[in-house]
């Protein structure tokens, strides 16, 4: 793959293209994650899943809950006119994990797919790392303009590889954290973490990322 490679660039493109900038050019980390709304949508549906099971001991009432809010988001977001593909992937994921609860008869089977999520982003920002294509270097150069020169700019490189091992660690702390509660049958702590970990935490490793990766201006020689 060159800097060039049209396939590369297109990826690359797609994935920035979900990121938001302001008007100085600077990172919107909100708008990145959708905003407060975006943030409401993410959580929600695993909150209203966790919240019935903890009240009523139903399984099923929990899971049909939490589709029910997912399918909520959803067609609001059709009848707003939002990205179809928006509004539908983030019910899709809710569809999912709402499957593993009901053939695994266990409320904790409502976070395996996160577990499988994360592993395969850790295996795909390593393995980025790994060939010196950092991810969150091909996202970022595609938002400030740099395209894939970055890659020629030893410097740069290791910025952009730092910032993509932040979020290796935050996607990783997420597997420390909760497959202990998952192995101890803790549906609440593991319920609670995967919320407080989720969103929020992405959002603050790439705000950090971001920072880090910023051009430094030269010092004026004295």
């Amino acid at each position: 793959m060159t800097s060039q490679d049209p396939l590369g660039q297109q990826l690359s493109g797609s994935a920035a293209r979900r990121l938001s900038t302001r008007e100085d050019g600077s990172l919107d980390v909100m708008g990145s994650v959708g905003g407060w709304r975006g943030i409401i949508e993410a959580a929600l549906p695993a909150t209203s899943f966790l919240t019935a099971y903890l009240l009523v001991d139903d399984l099923p009432l929990a899971i049909i809950l939490s589709i029910a809010v997912g399918a909520l988001f959803s067609v609001v977001r059709i009848v707003q006119r939002g990205s179809l593909m928006q509004s539908l992937s983030g019910l899709a994921g809710v569809l999912i994990c709402a499957a593993f609860a009901h053939f695994s008869g266990e409320a904790r089977g409502y976070y395996v797919p996160g577990f499988f999520i994360n592993v395969g982003y850790i295996l795909a920002l390593t393995i980025s790392i790994a060939v010196k294509w950092p991810l969150m270097g091909v996202i970022f150069g595609v938002i400030r303009g740099e395209g894939m020169e970055w890659r020629q700019d030893t410097v740069r490189r290791r910025s952009y590889a730092v910032a993509t091992w932040i979020i290796t660690a935050v996607l990783a702390s997420r597997l420390i954290v909760q497959l202990p509660l998952y192995f101890a049958d803790n549906e609440t702590a593991l319920g609670v973490t995967r919320v407080v970990m989720g969103v929020p935490l992405y959002a603050f490793a790439l705000w950090l990322g971001w920072m880090i990766t910023r051009e430094r201006e030269p010092s004026p020689r004295q």
